[in-house]
């Protein structure tokens, strides 16, 4: 896939616009479209896309999101498309609907196709919507495709509403809805050791100050570390029972795994929420409740 920050021509294009935070099951139905389309008629597909969220602009402030940037372009790679636009949302925020569609979308990529969400708005003050959409195909000759929305539950799978499940530590109603694992990856800092003293020995992370919040507890794992997957539980949050410190840590044990890993970089998945962070009366209490949290997902994981 090749990757532009700004609007380089490319003529006859299918393209998807929208953010795709998550690049969840939803955005996957709506990129595929894209991708279907060009294949289906010999022609390169495209995303458009922000390096930020609009809602920064709006609401001039950062925003969380749930994957980082980089990886984001990877999952949208994999599904097939040839080009990504990467576009400042600021250099474009101000001009008009009509404009943006016509001096910008159609000068540029000729579209042949144009695939979007049904809630989908663009231009200045969000003129443009998708109802516009099916009003230019006539006029610029091209096929409009609207993603109709998609239901888990009867709950429209949106980036919102994963950040909510994340926020709430509902991680398994989460992954669903992104149709993968939610995680983090950092690199593993050099900790208070407190993990080896009670025989449970942990990789330390911080947890990354950009990517969307998800609550405080223990959970089922998987960690991504040189290509390889493996299995393991993961605390996050200040480790009441043994620091005094309202610092929020990501400690993870990795089963059958003993390598020195400070300095070097994890991808950790949130599997499975197993019970919340809490304080216990006394190491040892403490020690035979991680046992159980570890004999549990080794059970249900075979591991």
């Amino acid at each position: 896939m090749e990757i532009y920050t700004d609007f380089i021509e490319k003529k006859n294009l299918s393209i998807a616009l929208g953010f795709f935070d998550g690049v969840h099951i939803a955005h996957q139905k709506l990129i595929s479209k894209a991708v279907s389309f060009a294949k289906k008629n010999n022609l390169k597909s495209a995303v458009i896309t922000f390096k930020t969220s609009p809602a920064e602009y709006f609401n001039n402030a950062k925003t969380k999101t749930i994957l980082t940037l980089q990886d984001k372009l990877k999952f949208i790679e994999n599904i097939g498309i040839d080009y990504a636009f990467v576009i400042d949302f600021k250099d474009i925020a101000k001009i008009e609907a009509y404009e943006y569609f016509k001096n910008i979308l159609v000068k540029n990529f000729s579209p042949k196709a144009i695939v979007t969400g049904f809630n989908h708005t663009f231009g200045y003050k969000k003129t443009g919507n998708v109802k516009l959409l099916k009003e230019l195909s006539n006029e610029f000759d091209y096929e409009y495709f609207e993603i109709n929305p998609e239901t888990i539950d009867n709950e429209i799978v949106s980036s919102t509403l994963i950040k909510k499940y994340l926020t709430d530590g509902e991680i398994s109603k989460a992954n669903k809805l992104l149709g993968k694992s939610f995680y983090v990856q950092n690199k593993v800092i050099k900790g208070e050791q407190l993990g080896r003293t009670i025989g449970f020995k942990t990789a330390n992370l911080v947890y990354p100050s950009n990517i969307a919040d998800i609550k405080n507890g223990v959970y089922g794992a998987n960690v991504i570390y040189n290509g390889k997957k493996y299995n393991g539980i993961l605390n996050l949050g200040v480790k009441p029972t043994v620091t005094n410190s309202n610092k929020r840590i990501l400690e993870v044990n990795i089963f059958d795994f003993n390598e020195d890993l400070y300095g070097k970089n994890l991808i950790v998945k949130f599997e499975e929420k197993i019970r919340e962070e809490k304080k216990f009366s006394s190491i040892d209490k403490l020690k035979l409740q991680i046992k159980k949290d570890i004999e549990f997902w080794r059970e249900k994981n075979n591991a």
